[in-house]
């Protein structure tokens, strides 16, 4: 019987195309190589921004959640924040974050604020005063009132200060942010601060699940840091900042990113700031007089304070 012939579109895949061996393909696939942000979170495509372990802590901010990996404040990671000089309005830039993990039942810890903190403005943020938790260590404090009962410190003078030193400092932040037991953490570090100091912090950030701020000045620019955020802060105007991305895991930004931030002066204030016709300056005795004024009508209770020395 002569052999039947059988179209190459019939026959099995094991036999198609010329030279090739029962059971295997004449040319193999090559297997298809997988992504490179798909292995690992630290990994991420030049072009693209980083992704995080987890979603981000919305800023409050759609401007620069859009330019932040994750979408917002990264968790288990520090954000360095570096300023000019204090009272820009880096407090209103981090507010909503903040008061997003008080609503969420955790705790707010503030570590070393340069100023006394104004009860009523926290409270204007969407802060609840009362839950916060104030370590103040950099400056001079008493020491133990047993003291003044010693014959060379009579009770009528004052005790003698002492301060607390940066590494006690940078210490109880550390043991802060490994707890694991706060929400998110505020922290004016020392100025002059040395890279190995902020690697240490960074490290202990990777075991606290939530945003964590420090804020150095702005002359730490030209330093290293182990910080994956880096944001340089300036003002841009009343009631307006431009932040600078110095760092972030993702391509560089060349531009600013400009924020208009939630005005904190009562009705009577704002009328006077913005005078009818847009010229000419308020009083300035007014308007303080008009801020103390409001802020003595609803100043909240204090916060949790304690004294590290």
């Amino acid at each position: 019987m002569p052999a039947a012939i059988v179209p190459v579109a019939e026959l099995p895949p094991s036999a198609a195309g010329a030279g090739g061996r029962p059971g295997h393909p004449a040319h193999p696939v090559p297997p298809q190589r997988p992504d490179p942000e798909t292995l690992h979170p630290a990994l991420w495509r030049g072009h693209q921004l980083g992704r995080s372990a987890g979603h981000g802590v919305p800023t409050g901010f759609q401007e620069l959640d859009g330019q932040l990996p994750g979408g917002g404040w990264p968790r288990r990671a520090l954000s360095e924040l570096l300023l000019p000089h204090h009272g820009i309005g880096e407090i209103r830039l981090m507010a909503p974050a903040l008061a997003a993990v008080q609503q969420a039942g955790r705790l707010v810890m503030l570590f070393d604020p340069p100023a006394v903190l104004s009860g009523w403005a926290l409270a204007e943020m969407g802060l609840v005063v009362e839950q916060l938790l104030l370590i103040q260590s950099a400056s001079h404090v008493p020491m133990d009132p047993a003291h003044l009962t010693h014959p060379a410190h009579p009770a009528s003078s004052p005790p003698p200060p002492r301060a607390v030193g940066a590494p006690a400092r940078l210490w109880a932040l550390e043991q802060a942010l490994k707890s694991g037991h706060v929400g998110a953490v505020l922290a004016w570090l020392p100025p002059r601060l040395s890279p190995d100091r902020v690697r240490r912090l960074q490290l202990a950030a990777q075991a606290h699940d939530g945003p964590a701020f420090v804020l150095r000045e702005a002359a730490a620019q030209g330093q290293p840091s182990a910080s994956p955020l880096r944001l340089g802060l300036r003002a841009a105007g009343v009631d307006q900042l431009a932040i600078n991305v110095l760092k972030r895991r993702g391509p560089p930004l060349l531009q600013p990113v400009h924020l208009r931030l939630p005005s904190m002066l009562s009705p009577v204030v704002a009328r006077r700031a913005v005078p009818a016709g847009g010229e000419g300056l308020p009083a300035v005795a007014d308007v303080l007089a008009d801020a103390a004024a409001a802020a003595a009508a609803r100043l909240p209770s204090s916060a949790t304070f304690v004294n590290l020395a």
